[in-house]
């Protein structure tokens, strides 16, 4: 009798490895489905952003520029009498946190935005017309970057105009 308490600790010691491991493989499929949440939540707002870009460029007054300086003016458009919304409020960057975006500039104006995350993006097919053929390939959510499709171009070649990114 005195022998089996070897083996009972070494079954609670496997059974302990083997929850540990479990509980590993959970948690890296929670980080998968997580990202994919953010991911999804990114395209939404960038698009919307894109949108947002087109409506201010396609409303502007005769002798206004075309584009925004600063994401704010997409907020509250006081280029008119009355003031436009083109967005409810600067969105946060669901994968960062934070409502700081990079900004695809041609001089000073705002002609794209794309995340700051390094992270590898996960999706590659079935993107919306606001990103460009490269993104399939991107190697970080920085290249994914949303732009408006100029007037009368066809929606999903936004991208392929090219503007500085900072």
């Amino acid at each position: 009798m005195r022998a089996e308490g070897g083996y009972t600790y070494l079954l609670v010691l496997f059974v302990v490895a083997g929850l540990g491991l479990f509980a590993a493989q959970a948690g890296v499929v929670w980080q998968a489905a997580t990202q994919r949440e953010r991911e999804a939540e990114l395209l939404a707002i960038g698009s919307e952003m894109a949108r947002a870009l087109a409506r201010y460029r396609d409303q502007t007054p005769v002798g206004q520029p075309p584009w925004p300086s600063r994401l704010e003016q997409l907020v509250e458009d006081k280029r008119l009498p009355t003031t436009r919304r083109h967005l409810r409020r600067v969105y946060r960057d669901p994968l960062t946190g934070r409502a700081e975006w990079g900004l695809v500039r041609e001089g000073e104006a705002i002609v794209g935005v794309h995340s700051l995350s390094t992270l590898a993006p996960i999706r590659r097919h079935e993107l919306p017309p606001a990103l460009d053929e490269a993104a399939k390939s991107a190697a970080s959510y920085t290249e994914w970057i949303f732009r408006p499709a100029a007037p009368g171009e066809p929606a999903g070649t936004a991208g392929a105009r090219r503007g500085t990114l900072r």
